[in-house]
């Protein structure tokens, strides 16, 4: 089906064709000539399908529609994540090229001054992240008593991130659903969605699209089984096989992600990692940089990638198995965008393996395995190990070289009754300190302290042993 042969306004459709869309998508085949009639819509669609191209359309042509007067918040979309507000606003500008409604971003990590000056002269459409909205709702700079349509994009990474609460505040304070158009967009619809759509939608339309015909079948799989030592290894040898202008790395913590990111950047690759507690300013320039080829590498966790659109996507790693299944289909879509191919590479260890069976129950086929010759890796095991520190023993403090720590000593502060010799320590009792022998006595200049000596008499021992100095 055509965009042209849907009633769209036709400087809505001239915005349409200058963003080279022709035909449409299965979501918004399925989606558009029910949303666009005012039903609502709860549809199953993953990133990449254009369904943000269904709730704005509809959007912006039930608003010219309805002609109302005034400036204020008529269409509010909620995101899970600062990037997803920033392109989704970007699309938005997009389709109002040629008519009078504008959009804002409204997102945390930057200040509220801008933000709050842009709301003030009046906007008829906001792509917020939940968080930053309430700080502004109770506030009260904004006002949603006039939202007509209500977008949740991404609904179950909402409930994953545990941003549910602040949505259902939210729509708390919107209209009445029987005075709205809602529309939910979900990778999934599981029990939690299907719950917020019975509570705050009228009789919805349900839209399914199955997640794993979109992407899986378009997408070259491999997979790997290698021990945790040889992960690395196996993922420089297989960056440095090929060309590869675009690729995303996935892991599944943050730790993981910052600590490759260090070590691709030691073994000579441009790569540049994205977590979620990076400034915001950073994130977007690093997202740019990947769009545009200055970096061609983007190390990055499911949360942090989230929202992130690129094109051109070559090739996706899993360097750790996800540990949901879904997230497996969400990573490899990233380099089957538009029709085009790609290739995913998963490397399975022995901490994660044990998702993989679920993986390949979700996407209903296997995984080829593929076989490397292990004798190519042993180049690669120096090279990404961290420098060690600069301390070494002979220095006095901290770990050596090897990474060991030194022996442990006495204090050498030079008061009396103390050595600098290594402490050797004895069979111990649980609780005696640093490891003393049981039953062995603490010794000073003069006297002995012994178990069981009361506060004063300790005290007085000590007063005695250095001269009377306070304590």
């Amino acid at each position: 089906m055509k965009f042209e042969s849907l009633n769209i306004d036709q400087k809505v459709q001239r915005a349409i064709q200058d963003m080279k869309y022709e035909h449409c998508t299965p979501v918004q085949e399925q989606a558009l000539p029910e949303s666009l009639e005012g039903r609502d819509i709860i549809a199953q669609s993953q990133t990449g399908t254009g369904k943000t191209a269904v709730f704005l359309i509809t959007a912006i042509q039930r608003m010219l529609e309805s002609d109302d007067k005034g400036r204020e918040i008529r269409a509010l979309i909620l995101v899970p994540t600062r990037e997803l507000a920033v392109q989704v606003d970007k699309q938005a500008k997009e389709l109002c090229k040629y008519i009078k409604y504008d959009s804002l971003p409204i997102y945390g990590g930057v200040g509220y001054e801008e933000q709050e000056k842009k709301l003030s002269k009046g906007v008829e459409i906001v792509v917020a992240t939940p968080g930053r909205l309430i700080d502004f709702v109770k506030s009260k700079k904004v006002d949603l008593s006039g939202v007509k349509y209500f977008i949740v994009d991404e609904a179950d990474r909402m409930f994953d991130m545990g941003f549910m609460p602040d949505v259902r505040f939210i729509l708390g304070k919107a209209p009445h659903k029987s005075k709205r158009q809602t529309m939910i967009f979900s990778a999934t619809l599981d029990s939690r969605v299907r719950r917020l759509s019975e509570q705050f939608m009228r009789e919805s339309v349900v839209i399914e699209i199955e997640p794993d015909q979109i992407t899986v079948d378009k997408v070259e799989q491999h997979l790997f089984h290698v021990s945790k030592e040889e992960k690395l290894p196996l993922l420089l040898t297989l960056l440095s096989k090929e060309d590869m202008p675009k690729v995303i790395i996935f892991t599944n913590m943050k730790r993981t992600a910052e600590r490759l990111c260090f070590k691709l950047k030691g073994n000579g690759f441009n790569a540049e990692a994205i977590t979620g507690d990076i400034a915001q300013s950073k994130r977007l320039r690093i997202i740019e940089n990947l769009k545009s080829g200055k970096i061609p590498i983007l190390v990055a966790t499911d949360v942090a990638a989230r929202g992130i659109h690129v094109d051109g996507i070559t090739h996706v790693f899993n360097y750790d198995v996800p540990n949901a299944a879904a997230n497996y289909v969400h990573r490899i879509g990233r380099t089957a965008r538009a029709g085009a191919k790609g290739v995913a590479y998963t490397i399975a260890c022995e901490d994660f393996v044990e998702h993989l069976p679920e993986v390949e129950d979700y996407i209903e086929q296997k995984i080829k395995v593929d076989h490397i010759d292990f004798e190519l890796l042993k180049d690669k095991s120096g090279p990404y190990r961290p420098k060690p520190r600069p301390t070494d023993r002979s220095a006095g403090g901290g770990r050596g070289v090897s990474g060991s720590r030194p022996p442990l000593r006495r204090a050498s502060s030079g008061a009396k009754g103390h050595d600098s010799k290594p402490f050797r320590a004895g069979k111990t009792r649980a609780g005696s300190a640093l490891g003393r022998p049981s039953g062995e006595k603490r010794t000073g200049a003069s006297g002995t302290v012994k178990k069981g000596m009361s506060q004063a008499e300790r005290m007085a021992h000590y007063k005695k042993k250095y001269g009377g100095k306070k304590f």
